[in-house]
């Protein structure tokens, strides 16, 4: 398998309050912003994609339980390395993030803190620390 590039889809509960949550955190504006999908270019390589639930659920199908069963629920974990994590978890708190743990030294060598977006979604800004 040759991955060319990744994109991580999570499903939101409205689009429109996700959208604005995740420009102020990323400090950026979405490439693509249509109803039904947004996307954040996090890298060259990587992209973020916001998805409302009624919207993944035509495509589930009745597959799957509906999405909006889960809303609240951390289904997920999206953790982010970073530079400056002081000022970017001060952003975070100040735009509304649902704080989960401070920043602090972890055990497996990262300085990592934790907020949740709104829908529930955790969230981890980290850098690599010196564990010698």
């Amino acid at each position: 398998m040759n991955i060319k590039n990744i994109n991580f889809i999570i499903y939101v509960e409205n689009q429109e309050i996700s959208t604005d949550f995740y420009k102020k955190l990323f400090r950026k504006e979405p490439v693509l912003n249509v109803p039904g999908m947004t996307e954040f270019e996090l890298n060259d390589n990587c992209k973020l994609g916001l998805m409302p639930n009624a919207g993944m659920a035509a495509i589930l199908n009745n597959q799957t339980p509906h999405p909006n069963e889960g809303t609240g629920i951390p289904r997920c974990e999206l953790y982010f390395y970073i530079t400056d994590i002081e000022d970017e978890f001060k952003n975070a708190i100040e735009i509304g993030a649902k704080l989960i743990s401070h920043v602090s030294e972890r055990n497996w060598g990262d300085k990592a803190c934790y907020f949740t977006d709104p829908d529930g979604h955790i969230i981890a800004f980290a850098e690599k620390i010196n564990l010698n």
